[in-house]
């Protein structure tokens, strides 16, 4: 499985905030992760209106994780910058080695999601 760079950045970005029991800023985690600050404040504000992350204002304000590490799953990030993909089903005159293959297919993507939901950002900062 191939992700966006988005979703890549808010992954990293999460386990940073999982990992401190203080706010952290974009800045701070663009310099720790060496990402673009302004790529990440993109994804900042995604992750705000998807309530994974909430943000203070002030001399000590930052981001924080809405719920607890142990609540929020790989996968509740991700998909929020990389949407499932559905798997094109095959039609009535496919020859059977394409079914199969898209079957495999699908098999692997749900197999995939499966994992990434049963993980949970505390298991990564373990």
């Amino acid at each position: 499985m191939r992700l966006s760079k988005s979703a890549q950045y808010a992954l990293l970005s999460v386990i940073e905030l999982a990992r401190s029991p203080e706010p952290v800023t974009v800045a701070q985690i663009a310099a720790r992760e060496h990402l673009p600050e302004g790529a990440l404040a993109k994804v900042f504000q995604a992750l705000v209106r998807a309530r994974i992350v909430q943000g203070t204002r002030g001399v000590h304000g930052g981001y924080r994780l809405c719920r607890p590490p142990s609540e929020l799953s790989v996968l509740a990030v991700v998909e929020l910058f990389d949407a499932p993909q559905p798997v094109p089903s095959a039609s009535a005159d496919s020859a059977p080695s394409r079914s199969r293959l898209e079957q495999l297919l699908a098999e692997v993507d749900e197999l995939t999601r499966s994992t990434l939901a049963s993980v949970t950002l505390e298991t990564l900062t373990r």
